[in-house]
């Protein structure tokens, strides 16, 4: 037996794909503001924000919107060495392969982009930049000095990478846009987005006011969160639709299901 509750869950499951991407006020305020700032003469652009916020969403949305007006190039996942770093910089700029047994040499790196000053300009999106070592962030900073290649960076909002934030890039950062958790109202709306979007509009019935408070109360309003939570709930619904189908009812949140859910994920004790 198919499960309307198996399709529902898929909405919730964590992804950056564009298509994924729900727009809400402030979100749209923030993608606007970090796609203006690639028009701005900055070297560096930081986006700030606690994990599950939607940073990496963020920059796929970005380079999906301006591959076909930009030149850019999306780093999802970190390149921790040196060797490797240079060499996917180097092989994106120049369209080059490098093989296997040679390395680029940064100092000659740096002088092929200052070569290109007034010819092109470059953008870079580095994600997960907290994990990259002092000794390769200083090179970035050295290749955003060129005012050829500009880097939109993410890190993690942490005490330690507030403080990498602030030592490490000082004022070759010119612009930070923080992502912050969703209250309420925006949790709110983002739920009933996900699912009237898909047409699940009596599904979408049963996130009231008061079933969204205690689900921002388990999440913080965390986007990951909240879908890690929505996804093990229609998980729950999907199994008793097609084990127990008289379980199930739309008119109203199971308040035994939405427990269930809840102790799964550690909320409840």
């Amino acid at each position: 037996m198919n499960s309307r509750f198996k399709t529902i869950k898929n909405l919730f499951i964590d992804s950056v794909e564009i298509n994924n991407f729900v727009e809400l006020d402030v979100t749209k305020r923030l993608y606007e503001r970090l796609e203006e700032s690639l028009d701005k003469p900055l070297k560096m652009v930081l986006l700030f924000g606690k994990p599950g916020t939607g940073k990496s969403m963020m920059l796929n949305k970005l380079v999906i919107n301006l591959k076909n007006k930009r030149e850019i190039h999306y780093f999802e996942a970190p390149i921790l060495t040196e060797k490797e770093f240079l060499k996917s910089i180097y092989e994106a700029i120049s369209s080059k392969s490098v093989p296997a047994n040679l390395r680029v040499n940064f100092d000659g790196l740096l002088k092929y982009v200052q070569s290109l000053k007034g010819k092109r300009e470059i953008v870079f999106l580095l994600d997960e930049c907290q994990l990259y070592s002092e000794a390769l962030m200083e090179k970035i900073r050295l290749l955003s000095d060129t005012r050829v290649i500009k880097f939109v960076i993410t890190l993690h909002k942490t005490e330690d990478e507030d403080l990498i934030a602030k030592e490490h890039f000082k004022t070759r950062i010119w612009d930070v846009i923080e992502l912050e958790n969703a209250n309420l109202d925006e949790l709110h709306l983002y739920i009933q987005k996900k699912l009237m979007g898909e047409g699940f509009i009596e599904v979408s019935n049963m996130f009231t006011q008061k079933v969204v408070k205690l689900i921002h109360k388990y999440t913080n309003g965390n986007f990951r969160e909240t879908n890690k939570f929505l996804y093990t709930l229609f998980e729950i619904y999907e199994f008793y639709e097609i084990n127990e189908p008289h379980r199930v009812s739309l008119d109203k949140m199971s308040k035994k299901i939405f427990e269930m859910s809840a102790l799964k994920l550690g909320y409840l004790k």
